[in-house]
């Protein structure tokens, strides 16, 4: 009997883990943006240049005048660089190029984030917008220093909420409180990964209403 809950025990714990796997997996997917753009537009580009290269080649082989440049011609020119062109152009297109490339090998290495936070969720995960998320914390601040709507800018990003209030004329407001407020708010949506917190109090404050 005690092999057999094991094997139970056993069989439960691999089916947890495969869980966590794939809710790990899954977070990633929903919090991090696609490469898809900056593949089609390098698909773009090389299936450009091939059609031309295609294009040229099949003129060439029936006879007609090349399009834009001739292949000898063109390559005759690549062959004679960089005496041929001008330094300040050469030095514009080489840093061009540079950029261009590392634009793409940047978009392949590192991991892009969309503005989102995972949520803890029993059936899975879920996936709360910083957008959501600042408008909760904003209104958390705004009712713990008893201000209105217009005088409290939340931004949420990956790793920092950063909070700006301008209080009421004649009503001090405690940036400590604030940041409590806000931190426990946090705390108790326990999204991942918890951001720092700051809050910023203007020392001009606005007439109330």
């Amino acid at each position: 009997m005690s092999t057999d809950y094991r094997e139970d025990y056993d069989g439960q714990a691999s089916t947890y883990e495969a869980g966590d796997r794939f809710n790990d997996r899954l977070a990633l997917r929903e919090t991090r943006s696609s490469r898809a753009p900056a593949a089609i537009v390098a698909a773009v580009l090389v299936s450009l240049i091939c059609l031309y290269v295609l294009l040229e080649a099949a003129l060439k082989a029936i006879g007609q005048p090349a399009w834009l440049l001739e292949p000898r011609d063109f390559a005759a020119w690549l062959n004679q660089l960089p005496e041929n062109v001008p330094t300040l152009i050469l030095g514009t297109s080489g840093v061009l190029i540079l950029f261009a490339g590392l634009f793409f090998f940047l978009q392949g290495v590192l991991p892009g984030h969309l503005h989102r936070h995972v949520l803890p969720s029993r059936r899975g995960i879920a996936v709360v917008d910083d957008e959501v998320l600042a408008s909760s914390l904003a209104l958390r601040a705004r009712t713990r220093a008893n201000v209105t709507e217009e005088q409290v800018l939340v931004t949420v990003s990956r790793t920092l909420v950063e909070v700006q209030l301008r209080p009421t004329s004649g009503i001090p407001v405690e940036e400590s409180a604030i940041q409590s407020a806000v931190e426990d708010e946090l705390q108790r949506s326990y999204i991942d990964p918890m951001p720092e917190v700051r809050v910023r109090v203007s020392t001009s404050g606005v007439v109330g209403q």
